[in-house]
């Protein structure tokens, strides 16, 4: 299998650190509010991802953080006369539920900040102790220039980044690019600290729940394209300073999210929450309009992605919808072939679901046909669901009493004998009870 690691920036030979396992982490929200659609990319590229590595076998070790201590919250439970626990508790919530109704599986932890402080604590004191780190001020630093592999994400040099702009400026930095590990505030929820009362920089935040979790070192750690740097840069960077090793061996960035062909940013007011997406899509479009194009690239907001995706959504299940009245009529026994060479062919290749949902759309094409043929159309339609479980697209369809069974053969009875009236009668019970 292969994957485009963001460090080697190529394609390369996926092998994780301990076989049939993997442990991974993808950078979670700061719950300060609704989650958008960029929050939701991510989580529907990697909800793919986890399941396409699970269907190949592998016992996958999923972890996703909440940022629940952030300027934004605190600002944002003043404005709402609430605690920043009431406030982010109700955004966790809120944003679960959403991830849910996204047809996302379950994961294997979801680590707050706040139930992280201790760890936090010590690997910034750490630091300290081994060099990598000074407190000037009131806050603490990491010394950039003391790992040399800085930039190895980013492929930036730090005579060439973007000073003033993507860097916080401060008199009190040894380096202008050196970032904030620990900053002394009054303001919002504080912990008592060798360096003082404050809270942490968010770049401290997912090392070390990372290392909490998994250890100094995973297989994959996945996010925006947006996070490669700082943040991106900043957790490896701590990382090799303590522990002397990468944080991750591979790094999975999905593309900029747009609308109409312009990046989506709360500064031009062109974002799209989650949970009015939801209202507007079924999840099955949502995911198959994220999932159209390579996870590397741009995902463009447009009806015109939506109204694809809604057609492609719409020829599986009509198609799945007859197979099924078909595998309950003649009781037949699905769910025979639990693995496909093309399948593997297609997605071993960095996960190309581009491609993976034509060859859905050959499937359901093939599965049309041996229906109307007659002829056994079992495994093709094992197929199929084999990409609706990779791809996360559900579909819930009639189960048959003895009465529909009844219904549907008098239906038919009726056809075969020119009683057009009886069955007209009859097609009009089956399209009210859903079942044609």
């Amino acid at each position: 299998m292969k994957l485009f690691n963001t460090v080697s920036g190529k394609i390369d030979e996926f092998k994780p650190n301990k076989d049939g396992v993997i442990n991974m982490y993808v950078c979670g929200p700061t719950v300060y509010s609704y989650a958008h659609v960029g929050n939701m990319c991510p989580v529907i590229i990697f909800d793919m991802v986890y399941r396409y590595f699970k269907y190949r076998g592998y016992k996958v070790n999923y972890a996703s953080n909440f940022t629940d201590v952030d300027d934004k919250i605190i600002k944002a439970a003043k404005e709402a006369g609430v605690t920043e626990k009431e406030l982010t508790d109700k955004f966790i919530k809120i944003y679960i539920d959403d991830v849910k109704a996204l047809n996302c599986l379950d994961i294997d932890y979801r680590p707050r900040v706040t139930e992280t402080m201790d760890e936090i604590i010590q690997f910034i004191k750490d630091l300290m102790d081994k060099g990598y780190a000074y407190q000037n001020g009131d806050d603490v630093y990491f010394r950039v220039n003391s790992v040399k592999e800085y930039g190895e994400i980013s492929k930036q040099e730090l005579g060439n980044l973007d000073y003033g702009n993507r860097i916080d400026v401060s008199d009190n930095k040894e380096n202008p690019y050196d970032f904030v590990l620990w900053k002394k505030t009054k303001e919002g929820i504080t912990w008592d600290s060798p360096f003082g009362k404050g809270r942490p920089g968010w770049h401290t935040e997912c090392v070390v729940m990372i290392n909490k979790i998994f250890g100094n070192n995973i297989d994959i750690h996945g996010g925006g394209v947006d996070l490669k740097f700082p943040h991106h840069e900043n957790e490896q960077a701590q990382n090799r300073a303590l522990n002397g090793c990468e944080l991750a061996n591979y790094w999975m960035h999905n593309g900029h999210v747009m609308v109409n062909g312009v990046k989506m940013s709360k500064s031009l007011g062109n974002f799209i929450l989650a949970h009015d997406l939801l209202e507007k899509y079924p999840a099955n479009v949502i995911r198959l309009a994220v999932l159209k194009n390579n996870y590397r690239l741009p995902f463009d907001l447009t009806d015109t992605l939506f109204a694809d995706a809604g057609s492609i959504n719409d020829k599986v299940a009509n198609a799945l919808k007859q197979a099924n009245l078909e595998i309950q009529l003649k009781d037949l026994k699905v769910g025979n072939i639990t693995s496909d060479d093309k399948i593997n062919e297609i997605m071993d290749e960095d996960f190309n679901t581009s491609n993976l949902i034509t060859y859905l759309l050959d499937l359901v094409k093939e599965l049309n046909q041996k229906i109307r043929q007659k002829v056994d159309f079992v495994n093709v339609y094992d197929k199929i669901q084999l990409i609706n479980y990779i791809l996360g697209l559900e579909y819930d369809f009639v189960t048959l009493s003895n009465d529909d069974k009844e219904t549907y053969n008098k239906w038919l009875e009726y056809r075969n004998n020119k009683d057009f009236d009886n069955a007209d009668k009859m097609r009009n019970i089956l399209i009210e009870r859903n079942i044609i």
